[in-house]
């Protein structure tokens, strides 16, 4: 089992003024303590179960490539995009230079995308959830087409590329690994059995039932279930003074036994990264062994 930081809330104590800084100490602090990837959401506003929309939020991919010229060796991603939010032409040029630029550390992480609300607010494109999901699909047939050789149009129902040209290539090969976010059991789940290369879950939305429902859509489609990557998004609160610590990799143990491979979890308050230090030395060796 691996650990995931994700980013989710930019409430710190010195505002706007030292974010940067204190960013890239959270950064750096997931990178040498052993943390596998780091991710931040993708929205514009707070999201309500975070806080008000007042509060801070950062663009993702801007944010990402802050990242990447931080960090070394952990691999970055948006936990997840959401796929109306950039035409997908210019998604698969974004991760193609986060992942030129981190050395070959990207990730794509999507999604249908659900916040009507900000997309109102800013003007943001948020069609019907239908629509949206035919936009998924069409944009990860656009992203794998783009990240491969060759320059062919596209030509969907909602997207048309006159010429897929991408240069310069991904240096991560066959291309970035794609998770897919969500646990929707009839659509999203079996574009993971189709397109992704890599799920992401809710450990609060039984997530044992949800990788049957994958197991089940990988058999009917011929897709190995196996090569899969299954990863679950949990809070990763050690407690301040690591009260927590075995009660997190208990949990931990038990999901890594369904088949999770990979744990993504906010911490809390931790920009003062002392529960960050607890994580590194005291849970991410405890669980590499899962």
């Amino acid at each position: 089992m691996r650990l995931g930081l994700h980013v989710s809330d930019f409430t710190w104590p010195g505002g706007a003024p030292s974010l940067a800084g204190d960013l890239a100490a959270v950064a750096r602090a997931a990178d040498e303590g052993g943390f596998d990837r780091l991710s931040v959401m993708d929205h514009v506003w707070q999201i309500a179960h975070l806080g008000p929309p007042e509060n801070p939020m950062l663009e993702a991919y801007t944010t990402l490539g802050y990242l990447a010229a931080t960090t070394r060796r952990v691999r970055l991603l948006a936990l997840v995009t959401g796929v109306v939010y950039r035409a997908p032409g210019l998604l698969a040029k974004a991760v193609t230079t986060l992942d030129v630029l981190s050395g070959g550390r990207a990730i794509l992480g999507i999604g249908a995308a659900w916040n009507g609300d900000e997309s109102a607010g800013l003007g943001l494109d948020f069609p019907p959830t239908a629509e949206r999901f035919e936009r998924l699909e069409e944009a990860l047939q656009v992203v794998r087409q783009m990240w491969q050789d060759g320059d062919a149009p596209y030509e969907g129902r909602h997207y048309r590329l006159a010429r897929t040209l991408n240069s310069p290539q991904v240096l991560t090969r066959p291309h970035p690994p794609i998770l897919i976010g969500g646990s929707g059991e009839r659509k999203t789940l079996r574009l993971v059995a189709r397109y992704a290369d890599s799920c992401n879950v809710f450990g609060a939305q039984d997530p044992a039932r949800k990788l049957e429902v994958l197991r089940a859509h990988c058999e009917e489609l011929g897709r190995d279930y196996e090569e899969i990557e299954k990863t679950v998004s949990v809070s990763l609160d050690p407690g301040a003074r690591g009260e927590r610590v075995e009660e997190l990799v208990d949990q931990l143990g038990r999901l890594a036994e369904l088949g999770f491979s990979v744990a993504h979890g906010s911490v809390p308050e931790v920009a003062g990264l002392g529960r960050l230090e607890i994580l590194a030395t005291r849970v991410v060796p405890a669980v590499a062994a899962l």
